[in-house]
């Protein structure tokens, strides 16, 4: 007869659970979500078709390693920061779930997997800008310009751009103009989806000693920057159309929602120069929805007679 478990067995167990819900915290599984987002259209843009299910899979699997790998040597640097913001007070690091040697190991170990992996399942031009993204990400961005300068996130957010040069690398073993359009979009959209976020949390950046744009800026120098990047993302988009030969469905969303994603950042704009209060998570939740709706129709419009 099995005997029953022990109240010791259920308190390793939860310990267990725990530190297992810890290390997917420190990859920041939300900006993995967004990453993949755009990877696998971009693999279907890329085969003008549906790519073999396992490369699909092989690359996700590879991308999320790779973004966790980031995610998590950022938590590693940021751990002083973490600790004064409030957005940021439930990350490992900073509850104590982790210590920083486990933060530092696990970083590397699944970097270096994302690598092997991608190079061994996909190809090696895959594998490379994988490396590239994640040294772009900890290095340009992190310890170099996110304490530096209010154009942190503009520059440092070449990075999260990344996944769709891989998508296609995966696909073709090469680069097009197409993947860098898509690269360009990704890139002009990172400002109004990341500005608004940080006019919410102002305060707290200010905290921690990081010149966000909000923090250095008033709400209308914001707002301001916001629409032009807005208008710059929706013209990168249509561009993508010449360039890739889109058909009618992603023309027809590229301007749609184009349309509706600038009206929006219009609106922010017209309430902080007003001095009434705005709703910058509207523009951040909206550029989301923005960006998944135009990356769909990357990935649908190609299966498409027409």
């Amino acid at each position: 007869m099995q005997a029953a478990p022990t109240i010791r067995d259920a308190r390793r167990t939860t310990n267990v659970r725990r530190k297992v819900a810890a290390y997917v915290a420190l990859t920041k599984p939300r900006v993995i979500e967004l990453l993949l987002v755009v990877t696998a259209p971009t693999m279907i843009l890329a085969s003008n078709g549906l790519p073999d299910v396992w490369l699909l899979l092989a690359t996700l699997v590879g991308g999320a390693m790779s973004a966790g790998s980031a995610g998590a040597f950022n938590c590693y640097i940021d751990r002083d920061i973490d600790r004064v913001m409030k957005r940021t007070k439930g990350r490992p690091l900073v509850t104590g779930e982790l210590t920083d040697r486990e933060a530092l190991v696990f970083a590397y170990a699944l970097g270096i997997a994302s690598i092997v992996w991608l190079g061994v399942f996909t190809n090696w031009v895959a594998a490379g800008l994988s490396l590239l993204a994640i040294l772009l990400y900890v290095v340009f961005y992190s310890l170099i310009l996110k304490r530096r300068t209010a154009q942190n996130i503009v520059w440092g957010g070449v990075a999260g751009c990344m996944p769709v040069l891989i998508g296609w690398a995966a696909v073709t073993g090469s680069l097009d103009w197409a993947p860098f359009i898509l690269f360009l979009i990704i890139f002009l959209w990172t400002p109004p989806h990341y500005w608004p976020l940080s006019m919410k949390y102002k305060d707290d950046y200010a905290a921690a000693g990081v010149p966000m744009l909000a923090v250095v800026r008033g709400r209308a120098q914001v707002g301001l920057q916001v629409i032009l990047y807005a208008y710059a993302t929706v013209a990168a988009s249509l561009l993508l159309i010449p360039v890739a030969g889109m058909g009618l469905l992603y023309s027809s969303v590229a301007l749609v929602a184009g349309v509706w994603f600038v009206a929006e950042c219009h609106r922010l704009y017209n309430l902080a120069i007003r001095g009434q209060e705005v709703s910058p998570m509207r523009v951040f939740h909206g550029s989301i929805i923005y960006l998944s709706l135009l990356f769909l129709a990357v990935g649908v419009d190609p299966l498409l007679p027409f």
